[in-house]
């Protein structure tokens, strides 16, 4: 494996982990349209940080693009608490206004700026290497984009290891976090900082659609696993980079974009999951919904024979062949329901007749009482 492959793989898991973070709390807070608000409207943050200092290495480019993205939270909440407009709405208002006021900055001052949809909108991981962080004399010190998403990793990090109390009882129960004095909108705008950062690092290296995928797929496919938040952390971290090194190694198979493929990987992972977890997904429900439905289906069979036992027309109302018109069933469904209630146990068969047996008198005795 190539130096350059071990490096584009590091900075897509740094990446991956360090958006799944923050993107846990955005999933519990029903806000994840947020990311994809915020990493569109950091753009005239960006074009104004350049104007002013003519360069696209500056530290002002990062720091204006997230206090773009903070001002985009800012915008959307203001709009919400009119009770005029709901969420969807607001976050719908409020990124395109200020992702065409940044195309219009470009247009109107810098027209001989190229907007190349590709890199903006997918990113280019396999470029990423290619930028070396050049400092004490040396000139390569390994990608900027490894040590950027390093960095902001650590900080988010730290953030949610130091907040995590805070952060699990803003999210869960913003009212009682007022009450016991946890400043939640400190809490909030203060993850929303955190989103905006961590967007503005992720941006330049993996475009704004995987963005939204990293913050988004690893936490939603997580929170089909787990009710624990701690859990669901670890887990979102795990499948982010899961994601990333599968998506890495589809992108070199098939020659295609490494960001779309880690972004196709995030989906088919999450079907995955939402098919076969176990209690949570398709599968398991499907099971439970036919379980449940051949238990009720018993359970009407052996109240039918608890309730004429012992009476005159016992005989006929437990012949197998007329069960159907007693019960009003087709008569095929009728034979599956016996099989399984004999099955069960619930019920015995006696040539002709059903009998019930102390495990089905059981049953229909606790359904009548409840």
């Amino acid at each position: 494996m190539e130096t350059s492959q071990i490096e584009i793989q590091l900075i897509a898991i740094v990446t991956a982990v360090a958006c799944a973070l923050p993107g846990v709390f955005l999933v519990l807070r029903r806000m994840t349209l947020m990311s994809d608000a915020i990493s569109h409207a950091i753009l005239p943050g960006i074009v104004i940080a350049f104007f002013l200092t003519e360069s696209l290495s500056s530290p002002l480019l990062i720091l204006a693009a997230a206090g773009t993205g903070v001002l985009t939270v800012v915008f959307v909440e203001l709009l919400q608490r009119t009770k005029l407009v709901k969420a969807d709405a607001a976050i719908g208002l409020t990124f395109p206004a200020l992702f065409s006021i940044g195309v219009i900055l470009i247009s109107r001052f810098a027209g001989n700026v190229h907007l190349d949809m590709d890199a903006v909108l997918l990113g280019e991981l396999a470029y990423a290497p290619l930028n070396k962080l050049q400092a004490f004399g040396y000139d390569d010190l390994g990608p900027v984009s490894l040590y950027v998403m390093g960095m902001i990793l650590v900080l988010n990090l730290v953030f949610i290891l130091v907040f995590y109390k805070e952060l699990k009882l803003v999210t869960f129960d913003a009212s009682l976090a007022a009450a016991l004095g946890f400043a939640p909108t400190v809490i909030h705008y203060g993850l929303m900082t955190l989103v905006s950062v961590t967007t503005v690092g992720a941006f330049d290296a993996v475009g704004s659609i995987l963005v939204v995928a990293l913050i988004a797929g690893p936490p939603v496919t997580a929170y089909l696993m787990t009710d624990r938040l701690s859990r669901m952390l670890m887990l979102s971290a795990l499948i982010g980079s899961v994601n990333a090194v599968s998506g890495y190694w589809v992108a070199f198979l098939f020659d295609v974009s490494i960001a779309g493929s880690i972004a196709t990987m995030t989906l088919l992972i999450f079907g995955f999951v939402f098919l076969v977890v176990p209690n949570r997904g398709l599968i398991a429900i499907a099971r439970r919904h036919a379980r449940q439905k051949w238990e009720f289906a018993q359970t009407m069979l052996v109240i039918h024979l608890f309730n004429h036992e012992g009476l005159p027309e016992a005989e006929a109302e437990s012949a197998i062949d007329g069960l159907h018109e007693h019960l009003s069933w087709d008569p095929g469904f009728t034979n599956q329901v016996v099989r399984y209630a004999l099955n069960n146990r619930c019920v015995s068969r006696k040539e002709t007749q059903l009998i019930l047996t102390a495990h089905g008198r059981t049953i229909a005795q606790k359904t009548l009482v409840q």
